[in-house]
């Protein structure tokens, strides 16, 4: 809240809350553990494109070698139900005094469905479904045999293998990892080769977060299933992360399953999505994997959100509340894709 003779700073990874709070913001760069150089200030919205784009044009300086482009249209029609890599018919399931209904649904070859909610609807319970932690009291779910799982909760990891090296644990986990031709990107872009020495019991939370994400890219699956990958990580760790599943999906017939709070990186990735609703810790309820424009159009219309395309990168921007373009989208019913 704006209040005479007060500021606030804000540092967040999360580029589309930055760029909704901020009035001015600065970039930093440099090489982790090394050195750091701040940019000059500039306004929000120029700070996070020139940081999408890669290049800092005050300085002259190249951060990047690659910009991140998003999708200003919404991706084509999804593909047909006989390319279906995992189905589910319409499910209920409960687990103490929560109660998930999902609709019947399917995740395609060359899929990535992006799964989007509030906390507490059922996002993590569905998953668990999916891989078959949890067993749902009525429907059935047909799936992949070879899945990929990166859980939500990953602390008992560490308990469990407290004396156990990351590079024995990583073999373990992802056999060969290695000779993945993934390897070079994943383990650069998450910073590998300086964690896979610690034993698992000394890793911090982000620390852990970027060893078993890793871990779940490098396995060979048919489906990757992602609960919330980006948390701990900072901006260039989520980028890896959400190149990395496009670049796996793109070059096999897998597909994957990402639940994620990151907007950008979730609209970045995704060419499907599957929204959740309901009442926190009591019930919630989930459509079946839509396109793009759909399933978000559904979601911001009950938070009573909405977005326009930032023109230079194709970026997700919030729109002010009660502004001119929040009305007149609204009133068109487009709360996502618009210019």
């Amino acid at each position: 809240e704006k209040t005479a003779g007060k500021y606030a700073v804000v540092v967040e990874h999360d580029l589309t809350v930055l760029d909704f709070l901020a009035d001015v913001a600065v970039v930093l760069y440099g090489k982790p553990g090394a050195y750091g150089v701040v940019s000059r200030p500039m306004g929000a919205r120029e700070a996070v494109n020139e940081y999408l784009q890669g290049f800092l044009a005050h300085e002259n300086m190249r951060i990047r070698e690659e910009a991140i482009k998003f999708e200003a249209r919404p991706p084509e029609r999804r593909a047909p139900r006989q390319r279906a890599l995992v189905q589910w018919s319409d499910l209920a399931v409960r687990l103490g005094n929560f109660e998930l209904k999902a609709e019947a649904g399917y995740i395609a070859r060359g899929e990535i469905v992006g799964v989007i909610g509030p906390n507490g609807v059922g996002k993590t319970t569905f998953v668990r479904a999916l891989v078959g932690e949890v067993k749902p009291e009525a429907g059935e779910i047909h799936g992949a045999a070879a899945v990929s799982y990166k859980p939500q909760y990953i602390r008992g990891i560490a308990v469990e293998n407290a004396e156990v090296p990351a590079r024995l644990w990583l073999a373990r986990e992802a056999p060969e990892y290695a000779d993945n031709p993934i390897w070079p990107d994943v383990s650069s872009g998450l910073g590998l080769q300086q964690l896979l020495d610690k034993n698992m019991g000394e890793m911090s939370g982000g620390e852990l977060q970027r060893l078993v994400v890793a871990a779940a890219l490098l396995r060979r699956a048919e489906l990757y299933v992602l609960d919330e990958p980006m948390a701990y990580l900072d901006v260039e760790q989520r980028i890896a992360v959400a190149r990395t599943v496009r670049r796996i999906i793109e070059e096999s017939e897998a597909a994957a399953l990402v639940v994620e709070h990151d907007i950008a990186m979730l609209d970045y990735m995704s060419n499907s999505i599957m929204p959740f609703l309901g009442e926190p810790g009591v019930r919630g309820y989930a459509g079946g994997p839509t396109d793009m424009r759909t399933g978000m159009n559904a979601f911001l219309k009950w938070v009573d959100v909405t977005f326009r395309r930032e023109p230079r990168t194709g970026r997700p921007r919030v729109n002010k509340p009660g502004s001119v373009i929040d009305r007149e989208q609204k009133e068109a019913g487009e709360y996502y894709y618009a210019a």
